[in-house]
């Protein structure tokens, strides 16, 4: 009766799992899982993108640093990052819920943690279709650790993508359109006006993505996409940085670094730069890489940690607002371990994060009654440089799940007028 039971519930969680139609968001992580990243054959800048049968990995850090055991599942997506229909058995060749199996124990570093990598596709398990997918990590009591969103395409669509400067004024010095054509390499795409579906994202941050456009022009079987108001971003400004390969000295930035407990390294203060005029600062758009020439050896278990003070001058007035440090290291999320409090005594705005040695980019953002402003401190400007990617989902006749059938990238170092 019990065993009965369960399976009963079971079944309703599973069905009410697939029919629910809200967007699934990621699960932010324990403060003890630190550094997490994918991988992949080429450079991903912190982008989880690849293509079908092509091998993705993720990376993390525990710094309980007791080689604990994790395990995994996978979920595949619709478009729009709702539950797809898809039972597992039709994307999924093989099983997942199994255990991470490549770690590693940090070695001559003050901070422990075990690194752990999990390749996809791997002997237990690949990935039959295209589209979005999230994978999920559990601890031994099942309890979920974390989760990421990662994409995995299929090249049947070439994507031409371009950025402009807005033609209407009131936007011309601070936001970009994105024009772009998609141009499908096999069969026509059927009722692209109902079964195209566009998603656009600036420095691959899914926070401000753009969606719901259909097709302007239609030129063969090339679909065009030239809309000024509805494809545009705001510029922004380039990031901060800072670079701790080395944890004993100072470099650009860094103005102190010292040994305690842990590796301390300190900032400059920053300046907020929405009044400011632009001023070119080549960056990598907010992702991190992680490095390290303090000692030779491999820097995925032989880097270091380090305390990073980060300070904001206070000429911000705060009305209501909540001031977060923001980048790819934190996944571009909010919480109370990048939030930022303010210092009298110095007159400025503190954050202290742990992190791992490496290249970061960072900004600083404000939070408002729940609606999150990226460029309330740094200003924005049509000339600062931005990637853009396009990804192109198509549903076809019949078809249960939306592939990802094209990936065009745009960069406004080339900006058009």
């Amino acid at each position: 009766m019990k065993i009965s039971l369960f399976l009963s519930l079971l079944f309703v969680q599973t069905f009410l799992f697939k029919v629910s139609g809200q967007e699934v968001q990621e699960h932010y992580p324990p403060d003890h899982i630190k550094t997490i990243q994918f991988r992949g054959k080429e450079p991903l800048r912190n982008f989880p993108l690849v293509a079908l049968g092509e091998t993705i990995t993720l990376e993390f850090d525990d710094l309980l640093g007791d080689e604990s055991d994790y395990y995994y599942r996978i979920h595949h997506y619709n478009w729009d990052w709702t539950p797809s229909t898809l039972f597992q058995n039709e994307y999924l060749e093989g099983y997942d819920n199994l255990r991470i199996e490549n770690y590693r124990t940090s070695f001559n570093t003050l901070q422990a943690y075990t690194h752990y990598s999990l390749a996809i596709p791997n002997e237990n398990v690949q990935l039959k279709v295209s589209g979005n997918y999230v994978l999920e990590i559990y601890t031994a009591e099942d309890t979920l650790a974390f989760s990421r969103r990662f994409c995995v395409y299929e090249p049947s669509a070439a994507v031409q993508a371009a950025v402009y400067r807005p033609q209407n004024l009131d936007r011309f010095s601070t936001h970009q359109s994105l024009h772009f054509k998609i141009t499908p390499q096999r069969e026509p795409f059927r009722n692209p006006d109902k079964n195209v579906f566009i998603t656009l994202l600036q420095n691959d941050q899914w926070d401000s993505k753009i969606t719901g456009l259909k097709p302007q022009f239609y030129k063969g079987t090339s679909l065009e996409y030239s809309y000024e108001y509805p494809a545009q971003f705001e510029g922004g400004n380039e990031y901060f940085f800072f670079d701790s390969k080395d944890l004993r000295v100072t470099s650009a930035n860094i103005t102190f670094t010292q040994k305690q407990d842990l590796y301390e390294t300190y900032l400059k203060v920053d300046i907020p730069r929405r009044l400011s005029e632009y001023s070119l600062a080549p960056d990598i758009n907010g992702a991190f890489e992680i490095r390290n020439i303090m000692r030779p050896g491999d820097s995925d278990f032989e880097a270091d940690y380090s305390l990073v003070y980060f300070s904001l001058a206070s000429n911000y007035s705060l009305e209501n607002e909540e001031i977060y440090v923001y980048g790819g290291f934190n996944n571009y999320q909010l919480s109370e371990a990048n939030a930022m409090y303010y210092n009298p005594a110095l007159g400025v705005y503190e954050s202290v994060i742990l992190l791992k040695q490496g290249f970061y980019n960072y900004k600083y953002v404000v939070r408002k009654e729940g609606v999150l402003y990226k460029n309330a401190i740094s200003g924005s400007f049509a000339l600062t440089e931005n990637n853009y990617l396009v990804l192109v989902y198509y549903r076809a006749i019949g078809a249960q799940y939306d592939s990802l059938v094209g990936v065009g990238n745009a960069n406004s170092f080339e900006l058009k007028n």
